[in-house]
């Protein structure tokens, strides 16, 4: 039996978001969400989290995306104040760990605050494995006790040893990932897979500051096809959890 966790980052980054993950987790195959604590869609999506309290909801650690929520950074910021982009950490770069520990701490406790428990940490743009922030996000991952997302390579740190997590992660949702045979041909030898995805609608926030739009809707038509929903809630060899099940 596999357990299966298809989980939609990008929860809290817009209403239109939100709603889409909602509707993949109502109509569809989603059983799990990730939450960025500094979007403008955040206190929208706890309020939806605590209504549909099926939907297991982790934290969405946040270094790229929008303002920190923490002021005086200064070498994980622009000179607007806002998160520098992902492509800063894509060649050799130095930022102060300490910075990021702090930040990352905020939006956790600010996670907290909302009223919600988070079942897992994982992070936007996987920058949690850029560099040595894998440091840090593990810091923060034991100091409270929370199950993370399998996307650091192992040669890097098996993060297995120490930390709950999945056996497998793919990182990337298509047709081919919510197909049954496909599933449960390729993800037989694993006890847990975690599926990664990014459903939602469109609002003018997300059409303004994102680059990855149209094809949100493409996902959640894909997670709530009424055929991949049989199949898979149907099949005696694949189980729909999130990482509480774990």
């Amino acid at each position: 039996m596999i357990k299966l966790i298809i989980n939609a980052d990008d929860f809290g980054y817009s209403r239109a978001v939100n709603y889409g993950i909602l509707d993949a987790h109502k109509l569809g195959i989603l059983t799990s969400a990730t939450l960025m604590t500094n979007m403008p869609g955040a206190e929208h999506a706890a309020k939806l989290a605590k209504e549909n309290p099926s939907l297991g909801v982790g934290v969405h650690l946040v270094l790229t995306c929008g303002k920190p929520l923490l002021k005086d950074h200064k070498t994980i910021v622009n000179e607007k104040g806002d998160f520098k982009k992902v492509n800063f950490y894509k060649d050799d770069f130095q930022v102060d760990l300490e910075e990021v520990y702090k930040e990352w701490k905020a939006q956790i406790e600010r996670f907290l605050s909302l009223g919600l428990v988070p079942t897992h940490l994982d992070s936007h743009h996987h920058i949690n494995s850029f560099g040595n922030l894998y440091e840090v996000f593990l810091k923060l991952a034991k100091e409270y006790n929370l199950p993370v997302r399998n996307n650091i390579k192992k040669q890097v740190y098996d993060i297995s040893k120490d930390f709950k997590c999945t056996n497998f992660f793919a990182g990337e949702l298509n047709k081919e990932m919510v197909n049954i045979i496909y599933i449960e041909k390729n993800f037989k030898a694993y006890e847990s897979v975690e599926i990664m995805c990014h459903p939602g609608y469109l609002d003018n926030f997300l059409l303004n500051s994102s680059s990855f739009t149209h094809l949100r809707l493409v996902e959640l038509e894909m997670l709530i096809d009424k055929k991949v929903n049989e199949d898979i809630k149907s099949s005696e060899n694949i189980k729909l959890v999130s990482y509480r099940e774990l």
